[in-house]
Formats: structure tokens, C-alpha cells, sequence
């Protein structure tokens, strides 16, 4: 009789349902009323292309129970047909596919996915559809592929990894797929500063915040659901004598209105970092298909509190027995969630399993709703008396097995405590095995979890400093507790941040009893452990019998825990398990290490705008506009943008440039900027003295108004980088680094000048963004400056040496600094002025040079040069080389310490077979080098035993004909004329080359002194 009653009673619901509102034409399971979706706003959503409706305020799983969808998922191993299980962060199974083309992202839950209008969604892990899965066979392989199968399976024969197993286990690998196009949405990164953080808004989090804001502190609530309230959402109840909703509605209210109170929805904390510095990703656009015009659509915050109020609440467990993972086996909690919140009926015929006294208030929800509740198995015998209902039918034992398919729940099979078994019919199983707090924030600072026998849960150990776990998440499970934890927690966090207000009454609710007797499994079939990975019941014993029970060697054997919900819903049933296994209690075995984040963290959150061309800050030179007008093509040197080459119309590509421009210098005249270098000005009466220290050679008799270049060692005798120092008065020197290395050298010259020396009177100053600098190279080079210097500057030979360095007028009056140094082996000069002037230098440079035909050149053109005179460069200076493999051992000074000097006479350092550098050359001048080929000897089988170097920095040479490098290689400078191999097994390139002198073009150096 009771049961016709509530059959009619739900099909007055489903006949109202029909008729409630535009758009609830495809809800065959929607709620006539009640919930918290506005039914004026109707959405339109396709899942595996299938059109369905729902309403604003669902969620992409509650559109789908609406829609009577049971089947959403196929799981991972044994693809097995899998249903939405839980209503939050924590599912599982219910892992889609969402929108397409470039914004299409995998592996996102359907349960924290908000509806909107358009959305697109696709089941994934299945072909050729979600129905029909040909994948599915793995499951009549089961047997097999246990835990541990890949380890001990793909380990013979060895050849067949590379060729076979890997290729194969990758395919297999991952759920969904990623979108091959590049993300046309941007994301943001901010910082929040305040006095106490709030985590989660359930009853706990609004009570604490409201004690931290009416007391006068700044309070930042974080909420990761798109409205606040938690579990008040889905499980009501009275609090200060009103419904639960009212109250809430007040709360909110009031928070609003202070404004030293900021809530942050669609905001998930997920870490817990020193200082206090909690990261957090605000998902502000992803609850509608395109993100607003310069909106983000994620954010990643990082918080600063004082205090931390964590009310995180707590996670359902289910219960480990067979058939547990059917379609339409769902938590308790969520049944609750999806009638109470979102009008959405799981099932019309409901059966319940529970082993606490929670469970027992879904079937109240689902008998409200107009819902049949077929039974309640209820493990504990007679069940919670307090809230039986006299028309339920209740049946003390457990569920042994659910008949269903693809389309869900059929029946339920219940074996009572004397191992009698009965059938029951159902369309849903609902499930609770007790709650876990969510204990994850406290635990990221390494603090291990403490087990409560009383609620058969892990509870918080130590927290991190400045924060304390209230209500659910503390293990507190009843109304009342949460509201008063939670009041207490903010009332104190405030008054320990400074606040002197008063924070009101503790608000009262209901106090409701927990009462539970665990449950972990029931022996039977096949029972799931861990959803998502497969992991059954028979895995955990299986680790156990092959000696890995210790619980991190568990999840790494075995996977649990390892999938995209990080074991919130099986890791405790996992180590209880790995517990009766080993005779241990549950406390003794422990739990794994936690670690962030908490939720995923898409990549691009964590890059914020650095991409692209804002991977990293840039620095541009001080003609890079005026080279950008002429077309430059730029690179990335460092931080800075460097013209790269210029190319003219015509040219096919930049070899063809940048060839046109080496010629343009070697028979003529052209400039770079190199504005890049690194410049320190060096000023003080031990300046020398301090410059002596540094370099392996000597600076303190340096005269004024002459460079020198110089060799910087590491501590261990390695050399550390190079560049020129010019002398512009007794104690003032002005020293130039590497590009890669100016920063680096500036603080290593500090560390020296305050730690190692103090007592020297000399000081630093970096001066490379004060001047902007172009090297002037070639034949010409003389009469070019001729045109830009005053007419009594004497710029021959005689008046200004290779070497030379001093101030120089320039036409107009202007005062520029102008050194005698040349990097590309041509006659050449380097001018500065300050770096406000670099765009007019660049443009004078070329009216001067007009009549000469001068050539701007890029980097590349400079590179080419370099390698032609065989001078040394980062490739070079790779930090594996001392000064003589360089060739500049005769540099170093014999009458002076300096860093470096003791470690660079090791053993190692000094021996005759090292790498050193050298030149090479193809033997058939038809071939292309390539940097990083390994060279090998002639007839050798290329490997580690025959690898004798590898060359650095490879180029065309223009004045050659053809290519040309300069290499380490063993012993290199007795093998001049010897032949050998370069061997490129990246690019399948074998050729024949030929050991030569590192200075391919004018070795005598007449023409950088003409």
C-alpha cells in the first residue's frame, strides 16, 4: 500500500514535472518545484551530441540526472560503463570532454561544471561510442590485468619496449584529448592580502567569517561552488530557530555589507605555502562559453593571511562491495544534493546502503520528493531508530551484488547477517560509508592525519602555523558544532590579528547524532576500491601478499589514489583495507604524503600572461624601433630583443641575409648594436687591485686610455665569462660581460666586493641600460667615423691604436666614448652614447656611412664573423671548459692569486686528452654541419666509448664558401689535418670533416689592425 501511495505521488511530480516550465520537456526526472535552479531561464546542452535542456543554476551532472542520463563515463582500465557517483570536486567517473576546437578541455568533472547556454560536452576513454565500446573487452581480460601487470609484463623480451610496449601503452594512456590549437583565452595571476582567510562557506566558514568581519578584521571567504553555503545547500536544517535557507539569506546579507569582508566564489583553495601564502584559482569565466572581451578566464591568487579558519567541510566514503560501481550507484549525500539543490530525482525507486546514521537522511529526501524507497540495508542490524520511518522497509546486512548494465541500476541483491540473500528492485543505489574530513590543507606542511576510532576517520594533526581546521573538516559533523567552531575560530583569529570588535552571538542549530560502525568490504565480486583507476579490493590484497604494504609503495603499485580525483573518495578505504590485510589498525598504517594542489591547476593559470611574447619580461635595445622599421627580424637574447638579420626584398631566406651582410663588413663597412653587453662601472683607489682579483690576468697596470680583454674563473677553475675592460682614468675603469651573463657577473663582482674584500675602497655600479653602444666594422670603418667625429679627432692608426680608448667629439658638440676593439677580425671601433641617443646614433651612422654603402648586420651576420676568427662565445663557455681548452691559457697570471687559480691546476683540469677547442671543416665542402654533432673517429661505431667531443657553434662562411665550426674535441690541437667523423644521430647525418685551426680567416690579424 505504501508503495502504490508513493508511485502515484511521483507521477503527479513527473506529470507536473513535464509541464513546469519551457525547457523541462527533455527532464523526464526534474522536480515539479523546489530547488535552486531558476526555471525561468531554460539552457539548451548537447552531451555525445545528443540536445537536452536544463536550467540556470544546474550544474552539467545535475542537467544529466534531470535528463534521466545514468551512463556518462567509461573507466579507465577495464572500461567499464560508469554513472555520475557524487554531486562535487571529488567525483570520479563522471570526467567529459567540454566545449570544442581550441577551448575543448578534457578530463573535466561534470559535477563542478555550471551550465550555461551552448554548452557542448563529449564522453571520452570510449570508441566508437560511449555505448558501444570496443575497449570494453579489457574487462573479460580482468584477471590479468591486476595490479602491478605492466611491471611485471613488459619486461621481456627487452628489445620489444622501444618498438612495441611503449609505442602501445601510450596510445592507450590518458582519458581525454587535449585541443591541438593554441589557447585563445588568457589567464591572470593577482595577490590578496588580509588578516584571516576563510575556507569554504558552509555553516563553519559564514559563521567564522561573520565573527572575523563584525570584530573588525579583513576577511577574505573562499568558496570553490559558484554560490555560497555548502552542505546548508543540500541538507537544510534550523538554525537560530529559522530554516537553514533564511539564515543563510541573512548571513550573506550581512556579510555583504561589511566592507572589510570579501567573498570569493568559484574560488578553490588549493595550497598551503610558508609565510603564511595560501594559492587559490578563481575560475571567473568558466561558467560561460567565451570569456567577456578582456576578461581572464581563470585567476590564480596568491593569499597572504595571518590567520587561516580552514571549513572545508568533509568527503562521503563509499562502501567497497561488488557491482559498487555500476550506473546508478551513487553517494548518499549526492542524492541529497541533487533533489534538495537542484530538483533533480536520481531514481524513482530508491534503494539505500548505509553503515552510519547520516545515510538514513537521503531516504527521508527521496521520500519528500514524492520518491519510493525500496529499502534501506543498514549494516549495523536495526539501524539508526532515531530516524526510521514505520513504512521503511529496513533489512540488516549488506549488498552482495546490483544487477544493471549500460543503463543503470536494475536491482539490488542483500545478504543478511546469516548469509540468506534477497533481491530488490531499484533504479538507484544510494551509499554512505561515514565521512573523512577533508584534512588536505593541513597536511601540506608535511603534518600527518590523526584516526578517530568514534567517526572511523582521519581528523587533522598539526596544521600549518596560523591555521585551524573547524567543523566537518575538524570532525565535527552536526549543526550546532560546525556553527560554534566555526564562530569560535574567527572571533579568535580576529582578536590574535589586532581586531577589537565584538563578534557576536554564536549562532544555534540543529545538533544532530552521528553514529556509525565501519564497513570497508564486502566479499564477493568485483569491488572497487578506486573508481577512476580500476583499483579493486583484490589489488590491495594482491600489494599485500607481494610485500608492498607500505601505503606510499601501495599507490604507486597498485595506482590508487593516482588518478585526476587524488583518492578524496578511495584512499581511506584503500588503507583500511592494506590494514585487515596486514593485521594492522588503520592508525598504524597510516596515510601518504599530501601535496598541492588540492584541485587541478590548469597550466595556463600558472603561466598568467607569461606566454608567447610575454613568457618573460623583455628588454629592448636603445635602436630597436629604428631597426624594426627597417624590418629587422628579432631573437630573443636573455631578457633582450636583438635584430637578428635585415632582410631586403628579394632575399628567399635569412642565410641569403645574412650572407649579403658578413660581405657587406668584410669588404666595406656596417654596424651592430651591442648595447647588450653587460657594463659595470668600476670606480675606486683599489679598483685594479679588486679587477686583478677577479680576472686571471692583470688590470692594475693597465694604462689609462687602453682596453684589455679579459677571463673570468668560478671557484672551482672554470671559466665563468669574458669580455673587455678599458682603463678611462686611475680609478675608474669600465668593464663589459657576456650578454647571457650581465646579471650574473654584477652579482658575483658584489658578492666578492662585500663579502670576500671589504677592506677594498672600490665600488660597483651597472651602467649597461646608461649607454647604448654600436661596434662600426670594416675596411671603411675610419672614414665612416670621420664623418660623425670632430675634424680634429685623429682616428689613424697612429692616434688611435687597435686597443685604444677615449672621450671624442662628435660633430654638433656631442661628447661619445669610442674603443678601438673589434669582435669580427675586421679594422673596427665601438661607439657609446648615453642611451637616449642610441636611434639618433643608428640614423647618423647610416647618413654618415651613405656614401660607403654601409650595412646594418644582426646577430647572426656577428655570430658568423666570430666563428671565422675563431673567437670563443657561450657555446664556448659552456661552463665545462677552463681557459687553456679555450686556447687562452697563456693569459692567466703567474704572479698573482685570483679566483679560480688553485682549482684550476686539478688534475682533471690540466690533462692532456681533455676537450679543447678547435676548428672543423667538411671534407666535401657540399655538406651542412650541424651544432651538437658528436665527432668520432674514422671507422669507429659512434657511442659513449668512441665520442670524443662535439662541435659548439656551426655557420656558413661567407668568405669561405662553405660551412664551417668550431668544435671540443680531445687532444684537438695535435690533430690539425686529421680526419674525422661528425655524427649527428638526431638528424641521421654521418659526414667526414676535418680537425683544423680554430681561425679560419685572417689568422695573422693584419686587417683588425689596418
Amino acid at each position: 500500500m505504501a508503495d502504490a501511495v508513493q508511485t502515484d505521488r511521483l507521477q503527479r511530480v513527473d506529470a507536473a514535472g513535464q509541464t513546469a516550465s519551457v525547457g523541462s520537456a527533455t527532464q523526464s526526472h526534474r522536480l515539479a518545484a523546489g530547488g535552486l535552479v531558476d526555471r525561468a531561464r531554460p539552457l539548451s546542452f548537447s552531451f555525445d551530441g545528443k540536445t537536452m535542456s536544463g536550467f540556470a543554476g544546474d550544474t552539467l551532472a545535475s542537467a544529466l540526472v534531470a535528463n534521466g542520463v545514468k551512463l556518462v563515463a567509461r573507466s579507465f582500465k577495464y572500461h567499464r560503463p560508469r554513472g555520475i557517483l557524487t554531486a562535487g570536486a571529488e567525483e570520479p567517473n563522471a570526467l567529459v570532454e567540454l566545449r570544442t576546437g581550441a577551448r575543448r578541455e578534457a578530463n573535466t568533472r561534470a559535477t563542478t561544471t555550471e551550465l550555461y547556454d551552448g554548452l557542448v560536452a563529449e564522453s571520452q576513454n570510449r570508441w566508437p561510442s560511449l555505448r558501444h565500446d570496443v575497449m570494453a573487452v579489457n574487462s573479460l581480460f580482468s584477471p590479468i590485468f591486476v595490479a602491478g601487470f605492466y611491471y611485471k609484463t613488459f619486461m621481456w623480451p627487452a628489445k620489444f619496449w622501444e618498438k612495441l610496449y611503449e609505442p602501445a601503452i601510450r596510445r592507450a594512456a590518458g582519458l581525454g584529448k587535449a585541443s591541438n590549437e593554441a589557447d585563445p583565452d588568457h589567464y591572470e595571476k593577482a595577490w590578496a592580502h588580509c588578516d584571516v582567510l576563510v575556507v569554504g562557506s558552509g555553516p563553519a566558514g559564514l559563521a567564522a567569517a561573520l565573527a572575523a568581519g563584525r570584530a573588525g578584521a579583513r576577511v577574505i571567504l573562499a568558496e570553490e561552488d559558484n554560490r555560497p553555503g555548502g552542505r546548508l545547500l543540500s541538507d537544510g536544517g534550523e538554525i537560530d530557530g529559522k530554516p537553514a535557507s533564511d539564515w543563510l539569506a541573512g548571513a550573506l546579507r550581512e556579510i555583504e555589507s561589511l566592507a572589510n569582508v570579501r567573498i570569493m566564489v568559484r574560488t578553490a583553495v588549493f595550497g598551503v605555502y610558508d609565510g603564511g601564502t595560501y594559492g587559490a584559482l578563481e575560475r571567473v569565466n568558466d561558467h560561460v562559453a567565451t570569456p567577456p572581451a578582456h576578461q581572464p578566464r581563470q585567476r590564480l591568487w596568491r593569499i597572504v593571511a595571518k590567520r587561516a579558519v580552514v571549513a572545508a567541510g568533509a568527503i562521503e566514503r563509499p562502501i567497497v562491495f561488488p557491482g559498487n560501481d555500476r550506473p546508478g550507484v551513487m553517494m548518499a549525500s549526492a542524492v541529497r544534493s541533487y533533489i534538495n539543490r537542484f530538483a533533480a530525482m536520481p531514481g524513482r525507486r530508491v534503494a539505500l546502503f548505509t553503515n552510519n546514521d547520516d545515510g538514513w537522511r537521503t531516504a527521508e529526501a527521496v521520500r519528500r520528493a514524492g520518491g519510493i524507497v525500496t529499502a534501506v540495508i543498514d549494516s549495523r542490524g536495526d539501524g539508526s531508530k532515531a530516524q526510521r520511518d514505520p513504512d521503511t522497509r529496513l533489512l540488516a546486512g549488506v549488498v552482495s551484488e546490483v544487477g544493471g548494465g549500460v543503463d543503470g541500476v536494475r536491482s539490488v541483491v542483500v545478504r543478511d547477517t546469516n548469509g540468506r540473500t534477497q533481491q530488490i528492485e531499484a533504479d538507484c543505489l544510494a551509499m554512505s560509508g561515514g565521512w573523512n574530513p577533508n584534512v588536505a590543507l593541513s597536511s601540506f606542511h608535511r603534518g600527518r592525519p590523526i584516526w578517530r576510532n568514534d567517526i572511523a576517520a582521519f581528523v587533522p594533526g598539526q596544521c600549518p602555523p596560523g591555521m585551524v581546521m573547524v567543523g566537518a573538516a575538524n570532525g565535527d559533523f552536526s549543526l550546532a558544532a560546525c556553527l560554534r567552531a566555526g564562530h569560535e575560530a574567527g572571533a579568535t583569529a580576529a582578536k590574535e590579528c589586532g581586531a577589537k570588535g565584538k563578534a557576536g552571538a554564536i549562532p544555534a542549530g540543529d545538533d544532530e547524532g552521528y553514529a556509525i560502525a565501519p564497513l570497508w568490504h564486502v566479499e564477493g565480486g568485483k569491488a572497487f576500491v578506486d573508481f577512476q583507476h580500476d583499483v579493486t579490493a583484490s589489488d590491495i590484497k594482491l600489494a599485500q601478499r607481494e610485500g608492498f604494504e607500505s601505503v606510499e609503495h601501495l599507490k604507486r603499485y597498485t595506482t590508487l589514489g593516482m588518478a585526476t580525483d587524488q583518492g578524496k573518495l578511495s584512499n581511506v578505504n584503500g588503507l583500511a583495507l592494506m590494514a585487515e590485510a596486514t593485521g594492522r589498525n588503520i592508525a598504524d598504517t597510516g596515510t601518504t604524503i599530501y601535496r598541492p594542489p588540492y584541485a587541478p591547476v590548469a597550466i595556463g593559470a600558472l603561466a598568467g600572461h607569461h606566454r608567447d611574447e610575454n613568457f618573460h619580461a623583455w628588454r629592448l635595445t636603445p635602436s630597436h624601433h629604428w631597426a624594426a622599421e627597417r624590418g629587422a627580424v628579432f631573437v630573443d637574447t636573455g631578457l633582450w630583443k636583438r635584430a637578428q638579420w635585415y632582410p631586403i626584398a628579394g632575399e628567399k631566406d635569412w642565410l641569403e641575409s645574412v650572407t649579403r651582410e658578413v660581405k657587406a663588413v668584410r669588404n666595406g663597412v656596417g654596424f651592430c648594436d651591442v648595447s647588450t653587453l653587460g657594463k659595470v662601472d668600476v670606480h675606486g683607489p683599489d679598483a685594479g687591485k679588486f679587477l686583478d682579483r677577479v680576472y686571471i690576468n692583470t688590470f692594475s697596470n693597465l694604462a689609462v686610455g687602453k682596453a684589455r680583454y679579459g677571463l673570468m674563473l668560478r671557484e672551482d677553475g672554470l671559466v665563468y665569462d669574458d669580455g673587455t675592460t678599458s682603463r678611462l682614468a686611475e680609478d675608474h675603469y669600465f668593464l663589459t660581460t657576456t650578454t647571457a651573463k650581465a646579471g650574473l657577473v654584477m652579482q658575483h663582482l658584489e658578492f666578492c666586493r662585500q663579502v670576500l674584500w671589504p677592506e677594498l675602497d672600490v665600488q660597483l655600479t651597472s651602467v649597461t641600460d646608461q649607454w647604448a653602444q654600436f661596434s662600426i666594422a670594416g675596411p671603411n670603418t675610419r672614414d665612416l667615423l670621420k664623418k660623425l667625429c670632430d675634424p680634429s679627432e685623429d682616428l689613424s692608426n697612429e692616434g688611435f691604436p687597435f686597443m685604444g680608448v677615449r672621450e671624442v667629439s662628435l660633430r654638433g658638440g656631442m661628447r661619445a666614448r669610442l674603443y678601438r676593439i673589434s669582435f669580427s677580425g675586421e679594422m673596427a671601433f665601438e661607439i657609446g652614447v648615453p642611451a637616449r641617443y642610441g636611434e639618433a646614433m643608428a640614423q647618423n651612422l647610416m647618413l654618415a656611412g651613405a656614401e660607403f654603402g654601409v650595412t646594418p648586420y644582426g646577430t647572426e651576420a656577428l655570430g658568423v664573423m666570430r666563428i671565422e676568427k675563431g673567437h670563443v662565445a657561450g657555446p664556448e663557455l659552456s661552463g665545462t671548459t677552463t681557459a687553456d681548452d679555450l686556447g687562452l691559457g697563456k693569459m692567466a697570471s703567474k704572479k698573482k692569486d685570483y679566483i679560480g687559480r688553485a682549482m684550476a691546476g686539478r688534475e682533471a683540469l690540466v690533462a692532456s686528452d681533455r676537450q679543447v677547442v678547435v676548428g672543423i671543416k667538411p671534407v666535401d665542402k657540399a655538406n651542412r654541419l650541424r651544432s651538437g654533432a658528436h665527432v668520432v673517429p674514422k671507422g669507429a661505431v659512434p657511442g659513449p666509448d668512441t665520442d670524443q667531443g662535439y662541435l659548439t657553434s656551426v655557420c656558413y662562411s661567407p668568405m669561405l664558401g662553405h660551412w664551417i665550426a668550431l668544435a671540443l674535441v680531445e687532444r684537438g690541437r695535435e690533430r690539425f689535418g686529421e680526419i674525422v667523423r661528425a655524427y649527428d644521430p638526431l638528424r641521421g647525418e654521418d659526414m667526414e670533416v676535418e680537425i683544423t685551426s680554430p681561425v679560419f680567416y685572417d689568422p695573422e690579424g693584419g686587417r683588425q689592425r689596418g
